[in-house]
């Protein structure tokens, strides 16, 4: 599976402006590091599951972007980077704006195995949001993690609830990145950056690490419906400094292991088998 190198060979290039013309790797202002990471998923789920495959070629499974999901039970409502669904009743489907397109859009960096592979999928088509079968919330942990751990476990935990509040049956999917870099050029503080020089946050590594996934390893999982709690959620760590120099992935703890149930081929497997088992008679 490919996901995570994709994301991080995107992340490498420097194509994010901030509004004084700067450009970055990763902007905390932008929402790009978190639609190439659902579509990391999206590709190499499209790639494992039969089932979706044959779904999608059939015209029955599209995809959302930005979709706002409201929970019925209380009223709250989130957009969703992307969503798996069905298109609404009457609805006009886009041929032009599909998985391949989206890649264009978020200038997602593939080889030319990976292009092969995309040309050879069915074609994921963008349509408006009927019944959501799959909602992806992904998340970024950069920089000060002792700060951002209490905003990204309320982000991350309203969003499952939300999901399964409009629609138990719908797969809730997490996707959190922390960075495991022992320094970091925040462009928030960087405005100037070409005037005054780098202003850098400093990491204490691996414990802000550390504790930003023990953090995220608190949010509840769910392993049947009518549960609380994420169905499939997976944690993967980088090391981006975000001065330019490539980011590469961090395979050796404290990033999850292979087995380990937040590991990222543990949820493009998990994802795999509830979308059998939920939408085999669609």
């Amino acid at each position: 599976m490919a996901g995570l190198e994709i994301l991080a060979r995107t992340l490498s290039a420097v194509t994010r402006p901030d509004k004084r013309g700067n450009h970055w790797q990763y902007n905390s202002r932008s929402d790009h590091h978190s639609k190439v990471a659902c579509w990391a998923i999206i590709f190499d789920l499209m790639q494992r599951s039969t089932l979706l495959r044959e779904h999608v070629e059939s015209g029955l499974v599209h995809f959302g972007i930005n979709h706002e999901m409201r929970d019925f039970t209380n009223n709250r409502k989130k957009d969703l980077d992307l969503v798996l669904c069905t298109a609404a009743t009457g609805s006009v489907v886009s041929e032009e704006m599909t998985l391949s397109a989206l890649a264009l859009r978020y200038d997602v960096q593939l080889t030319a195995t990976e292009q092969q592979i995309l040309r050879g999928l069915p074609a994921l088509t963008m349509a408006p949001v009927g019944a959501v079968l799959m909602a992806l919330e992904a998340k970024a942990c950069m920089t000060e993690h002792s700060k951002a751990r209490p905003r990204l476990y309320d982000e991350l935990n309203s969003s499952h609830a939300t999901v399964h509040g409009a629609t138990d049956q719908a797969i809730a999917a997490g996707f959190v990145m922390v960075n495991f870099a022992d320094e970091f050029l925040s462009p928030g503080r960087n405005q100037d950056i070409q005037r005054v020089g780098p202003v850098w946050n400093r990491h204490r590594q691996p414990h802000a690490t550390t504790t930003a996934i023990e953090k995220v390893r608190e949010l509840p999982r769910r392993s049947r419906l009518g549960d609380v709690g994420y169905d499939a959620l997976a944690i993967a760590v980088v090391e981006c400094r975000n001065d330019g120099s490539p980011v590469s992935l961090v395979t050796d703890p404290p990033a999850p292991q292979s087995g380990d149930v937040d590991h990222y081929n543990s949820l493009i497997d998990r994802l795999t088998h509830i979308y059998a088992t939920r939408f085999s008679q669609l």
